[in-house]
């Protein structure tokens, strides 16, 4: 897992085990302070954790008739661990869908060993279905079992995984398009973006050999920049610093990914609209720091979400 997630550009500060909390004690320590606290009873040989008594519906084990505590009874302890013993003051936890009924009790049993709920955020991902040609692929074809990341890795880039998977916010269902990804065309989002940096890089450069570089904007004339693609796309630049306060408060990356895709549009069509080499100097410089401000913005947001902002294509 370390060494496919850091192919795929993560990197974890801390890999935390499991088996600690079973070693020092950490899960026995988390059971007997739900059983302290009146939210445990013993059934039929288990310790049970009293979810009814906390207004949900369904009772749940956390010790097993024989002795080995429950998943769910690590889980408490771990997040006991988190908050109290290593005192952080928010966790993020990304689970699957299918884990929503989960959500409830894990609140719940924080509160019932005296750790405020609100410090624990939960965001469900749902799944994603890759698609071959219209159609759903369903296995691998080298392990005939359920796709890895290193699978789908051999097929497609890292950095179109990474711009796909980030296409959707986290409630919406994804439908991983295989043959999009692998195609060097406007179609393919994550070509499409990459293709407005390298464009851009393009352009500044050849200007550049004829002795024409960007200028500080202490030293052009903004207000010339009149034509409508030109103000849309200074209005869009301008978004930025919202766009990343509403994604880092929404917990949605998602809106950065839609962001950088909406900035490229609104560069391309500026770019059929407007010349950046014209004869006048005093617009062409106009243009030419507008446009590197849209190469900064959309190196940036690709940084963010650890794509590649090639400056050749």
């Amino acid at each position: 897992l370390k060494t496919d997630l850091e192919k795929y550009r993560i990197n974890y500060d801390v890999w935390f085990r499991e088996s600690l909390l079973h070693k020092n004690g950490e899960v026995t320590s988390a059971i007997e302070r739900l059983r302290k606290n009146g939210y445990t009873y013993d059934e039929d040989g288990a310790v049970w954790l009293n979810c009814e008594k906390m207004g949900l519906e369904k009772n749940e084990v956390l010790v097993r008739q024989n002795g080995i505590p429950t998943y769910f009874a690590a889980d408490i302890a771990y997040h006991i661990n988190k908050l109290e013993t290593r005192n952080f003051d928010l966790a993020i936890n990304i689970w699957g869908a299918d884990h929503h009924g989960h959500v409830a009790r894990m609140k719940n049993a924080l509160s019932a060993v005296g750790i405020d709920s609100g410090r624990l955020e939960i965001v469900l991902m749902q799944l994603v279905r890759l698609m071959q040609d219209g159609e759903i692929v369903r296995m691998s074809k080298r392990t005939g079992k359920a796709i890895t990341l290193n699978d789908l890795l051999e097929d497609v880039s890292i950095d179109a995984a990474r711009f796909f998977f980030n296409m959707r916010g986290a409630g919406s269902h994804l439908d991983f398009d295989l043959s999009l990804a692998k195609e060097q065309s406007n179609d393919n989002p994550v070509f499409y973006v990459q293709y407005a940096h390298a464009r851009i890089c393009g352009i500044l450069s050849l200007l550049s050999e004829e002795g024409i570089n960007v200028k500080p904007y202490a030293e052009i004339k903004p207000e010339l920049l009149t034509d409508e693609t030109e103000l849309d796309l200074l209005k869009k630049l301008s978004d930025l610093p919202e766009e990343i306060r509403i994604s880092a408060e929404s917990l949605e990356p998602s809106k950065m990914t839609r962001y950088v895709m909406d900035l490229a549009s609104a560069f391309h069509t500026f770019y059929n609209a407007c010349r950046v080499n014209v004869e006048d100097e005093d617009l062409r410089d106009c243009r030419m720091k507008l446009i590197d401000c849209t190469r900064q913005v959309i190196a940036g947001v690709l940084n963010m979400l650890k794509i590649t902002a090639p400056e050749k294509m």
